[in-house]
């Protein structure tokens, strides 16, 4: 029987990631289930689960992985600690050619690493299969009803990264004073479902679309709206989303029609660069009564004209000034308190580390002990270790060259 060693790496991009690609009871599941395949774990200082938990539960913890065929990490690797030669798995950040990672992209080719991005891990139906979306969703809904609660002096409850773990946190979203207040929640998808997850919880009546607009003054609701709702055509013909994906030009906003009787607006969705600007500045100037934007989505200086930047877990509120467009402190009478954490899952690290190794169990795993039978790996593979980008990201030449 040929063994297949796994190796989970340490993560060293700075600040630190907590979160781990399989908890240690994980690794010992895979272990116990599947003989044929071994963990290694690298030594790390910071991970959300000490080196002691996973030697516990009997998987080795090494300075050196190096022996290891597959190599799991989170987010990216910085470029001097990638070993040539290997197969590794993490975020890369690079699928839709971000600046600030062309340079990592031309060292792995360089270094001949075959790298697979779980961004680009598929099932045949063309969706992602795994990723921390649910989870930035989940916390996404917390951070944005603490910027509320601070916003208009109505509560305190502390920042998610201080709390012991889900239960802790959904007693404490159970308990938020939401009297009087209406809420709008855009996008599904995994962001968004994670969203509504936790919107359940809330002491927060669901409503359609439809009553949502037909009642403004109903408080104590919240709606839960996507693209049909968040668009319409321009020349007045009903909304058809074939269409609107060929040709977005035809379209405007109308999701001004939703935040502007909203007290809270959690964004989820995804959006296009070529999709129309969702609220613009405008909006914000003329808008009275939504002062906080939960950005979970977190597009900078795109759909939505007050995410003007990332926020971070230890300074997740800003202010935007409508009037002037800049940042101000969220107080302001007029500022719209902005949360716009890029890196949500981190403040439940063992939570949201868990819920995506369980995704890795259900389809990378098997995907490895059968020799990728389905193609799934494949499809997701960015580089080759011939140092060569695969024919699915071809695309991405013109912006590794502009590293070199």
């Amino acid at each position: 029987m040929t063994k297949i060693k796994i190796g989970i790496i340490q993560e060293r991009k700075s600040p630190p990631d907590f979160r781990v690609p399989l908890t240690p009871a994980q690794c010992k599941q895979v272990t116990e289930q599947f003989p044929q395949m071994e963990i290694s774990v690298e030594t790390s200082p910071h991970r959300c689960f000490a080196d002691s938990e996973y030697i516990q539960n009997n998987i080795s913890v090494s300075e050196d992985v190096s022996d290891c065929d597959f190599l799991f990490g989170v987010k990216e690797v910085p470029a001097d600690a990638l070993i040539p030669n290997k197969k590794y798995f993490f975020f890369s950040h690079t699928l839709k050619k971000q600046p600030y990672n062309a340079k990592l992209l031309a060292t792995i080719l360089e270094k001949k690493i075959s790298l697979i991005d779980y961004e680009a891990l598929k099932g045949a139906d063309g969706k992602r299969i795994i990723g921390f979306g649910r989870y930035a969703g989940i916390v996404g809904v917390y951070e944005g009803l603490r910027t509320f609660g601070l916003k208009h002096h109505r509560f305190n409850i502390p920042s998610p990264i201080t709390l012991s773990g889900r239960e802790e946190f959904d007693v404490i979203l159970k308990s938020a004073d939401l009297t009087n207040v209406r809420a709008v929640l855009t996008g599904w998808g995994r962001v968004g479902n994670g969203a509504q997850e936790m919107m359940e919880l809330l002491n927060l009546k669901r409503v359609s679309p439809e009553e949502f607009l037909q009642n403004p003054n109903e408080n104590g609701v919240y709606t839960h709206i996507d693209t049909p709702e968040m668009y319409a055509r321009i020349d007045g013909i009903p909304f058809n989303k074939s269409d609107f994906y060929a040709n977005p030009n035809l379209y405007r906003s109308a999701l001004d029609e939703y935040v502007k009787h909203a007290d809270i607006y959690f964004a989820c969705h995804l959006w296009n660069a070529k999709n129309p600007v969702l609220l613009d500045q405008t909006f914000f100037q003329q808008n009275t009564r939504c002062k906080v934007v939960a950005d979970v989505s977190c597009d900078l200086n795109g759909p939505i004209a007050c995410t003007i930047k990332a926020s971070k877990v230890s300074d997740s509120i800003f202010g935007y000034d409508p009037t002037t467009g800049l940042e101000v402190d969220f107080r302001n009478e007029n500022a719209v308190a902005v949360m716009s954490i890029d890196n949500l899952p981190c403040e439940l690290p063992k939570d949201s580390s868990e819920d995506f190794g369980n995704e890795i169990m259900k389809s990378i795993i098997p995907a490895l002990l059968n020799n990728d039978a389905d193609g799934i790996l494949w499809k997701g593979t960015e580089t080759t270790l011939e140092g060569k980008l695969t024919p699915h990201f071809e695309y991405l030449s013109d912006y590794v060259a502009t590293a070199r």
